[in-house]
């Protein structure tokens, strides 16, 4: 009895160090969890951020605008305020193509060139990804088939072929990188707006858990290809209600940093109380899970309310503690679809005001690496 004591206490301490040095070996094989300094630094300045002020964002605020397309350095939001965005995000839709152009054909050497300038004027790039329909070809906005996240899942008949364009996304995210080597942090914000159902990873077009399962093995897979340059935001539309139904579908704490919501203006009235009630929503989850709030998209097409940056959107977002707030485009395809003033705009003049608020941050405000 002896003996078999002593043999089994013998194989219990061999298995304890065999599990510490598993555990030992573990951390030195994933050193891809590891996020860069850079974007380390970019997190801790984004929470201390809102202490400072609000941050202008505008959607590919760079790359076009009304009347010009590609203009080196150009930028409407300059025009007319003499500043670039504190934020300007860029869409990744048809990387996954192999194609060179995105989907609203803006060339990915482009983006890379202008993601990279932003990181240099110190302000931050967010990227959103409207990923064509893998399953039936279609666009982000197919939903044919109720399946097709459940279908790229481990397991899935599209599994493999969606884990390629995983693939491409980790490549592009791994090419940012200035001169020296470092590499650009980003924002990455995928599979957004899921609480409606417009596009095919939408609240009626997968469950709870295929949703989670989807962000966690985007996450999972972006690692393992050595991204260590993303941080993450999760970003529904607004129409949760409550905490409860904001975090039906969270994926965890571990791996979303930033929390926001998409919303746009239709009626003036509904537009504030619909932000009032979804930022208030984020601020207190925002403090319980100590996250980044942000209010992700948003904006008035057109912007025909001459008063608009002042009279709405500032009163309505400045007793929240959130970290930006960003416009969308400005097509230089669709003349009357625009978010951000231009000179000559109704709205310019007072975009001038916002822009002059102590309240409101643009890229020479942001120093968000240092």
């Amino acid at each position: 009895m002896k003996k078999v004591g002593l043999l089994t206490a013998l194989l219990a301490v061999g298995m304890m160090s065999a599990c510490s040095s598993a555990k030992k070996q573990q951390t030195i094989e994933e050193p891809n969890y590891v996020r860069t300094q850079e974007t380390e630094k970019l997190l801790t300045n984004l929470k201390k951020s809102s202490s400072k002020g609000i941050m202008f964002g505008h959607h590919d605020d760079t790359v076009y605008g009304i009347g010009w397309d590609g203009d080196e350095g150009r930028s409407d939001v300059k025009s007319v305020c003499g500043d670039y965005p504190a934020v300007i995000s860029f869409d990744l839709g048809e990387i996954e193509l192999k194609g060179d152009d995105s989907l609203d054909k803006v060339p990915f050497d482009k983006i890379r060139k202008e993601i990279i300038n932003q990181y240099q004027r110190g302000g931050m790039v967010s990227l959103s990804w409207h990923v064509r329909n893998p399953k039936t070809g279609g666009d982000s906005w197919d939903v044919t088939d109720t399946t097709v996240v459940k279908s790229i899942l481990p397991g899935g008949e599209n599994h493999e072929k969606f884990s390629g364009w995983l693939g491409k996304v980790a490549d592009f995210l791994n090419s940012l990188k200035v001169a020296d080597g470092v590499k650009v942090p980003i924002l990455f914000r995928p599979w957004h707006e899921h609480t409606g159902s417009w596009f095919w990873w939408g609240e009626k077009l997968c469950t709870p858990d295929e949703y989670k399962t989807l962000w966690r093995m985007t996450v999972d897979s972006l690692r393992t290809h050595g991204v260590d340059n993303a941080l993450y935001a999760y970003s529904p539309g607004s129409e949760p209600k409550d905490t409860a139904q904001y975090l039906k579908r969270y994926p965890g704490d571990d791996i979303i940093d930033l929390i926001g919501f998409d919303t746009y203006q239709n009626d003036r009235d509904s537009y504030i109380a619909g932000l009032d009630k979804s930022l208030a929503i984020v601020d207190s989850i925002g403090k319980s899970h100590d996250k980044v709030i942000a209010i992700t998209e948003t904006g008035y097409e057109g912007i025909p309310d001459a008063k608009w940056w002042t009279g709405t959107l500032l009163p309505a977002i400045e007793k929240y503690p959130v970290a930006y707030v960003l416009v969308w485009r400005n097509a230089r395809e669709r003349v009357t679809h625009f978010y951000a003033p231009y000179p000559g705009q109704t709205s310019a003049a007072d975009f001038v005001e916002f822009y002059n608020n102590p309240k409101t941050l643009f890229a020479a405000d942001a120093n968000l690496y240092q």
